[in-house]
């Protein structure tokens, strides 16, 4: 499962289900993995509802309706982004919780923004949006393929790990 821990994914999968909820994400560094890797998991279609692959910024804007003044002010990587992402997901999908991602994989930094860098947040039934970021001093060394796997599987960790913490808490 791209170097996530199945059972993170197994327990959040059942989580998700024991709370009767449901979730669907807006991803733009991870292209869609983190759909991918909770969709991996037998039953996973009970809490699953869909997700946004949003990888150009302009689809942030108009698939998850990312206030495009956000994305013109601060580019296509922030946590407001993210929030905004996490949101939209929920909203356009039905979804209890929406989760959104968006980051720099490499091998260029993307707006001044460091390779390395991602911002992971979540929208919920609080409506309060919960977050989680990596930094580029976080990065493995290697090539430029590796580094970029190794932030997106820590991404999509750091998005399962947030999305458990908030289902089971």
């Amino acid at each position: 499962m791209l170097g996530v821990d199945p059972g993170l994914v197994t327990g959040t999968v059942a989580a998700l289900r024991a709370r009767s909820w449901t979730v669907a994400t807006a991803e733009s560094l991870t292209a869609g993995l983190l759909t991918a890797v909770l969709t991996e998991v037998p039953g996973a279609s009970a809490v699953v509802r869909g997700g946004l692959v949003v990888y150009a910024t302009d689809l942030k804007h108009s698939l998850a309706g990312v206030d495009r003044h956000l994305l013109d002010r601060v580019g296509a990587v922030h946590p407001q982004v993210a929030e905004q992402l996490a949101a939209g997901a929920r909203s356009r999908c039905g979804a209890t919780i929406g989760v959104g991602l968006t980051g720099v994989a490499g091998p260029d930094p993307q707006d001044g923004i460091e390779v390395g860098t991602w911002f992971c947040a979540l929208s919920g039934p609080t409506g309060t949006p919960t977050s989680v970021h990596g930094s580029p001093a976080e990065l493995p060394t290697g090539s430029a393929t590796a580094v970029r796997a190794a932030v997106r599987a820590a991404a999509v960790t750091g998005a399962l790990e947030l999305l458990y913490r908030v289902v089971t808490g």
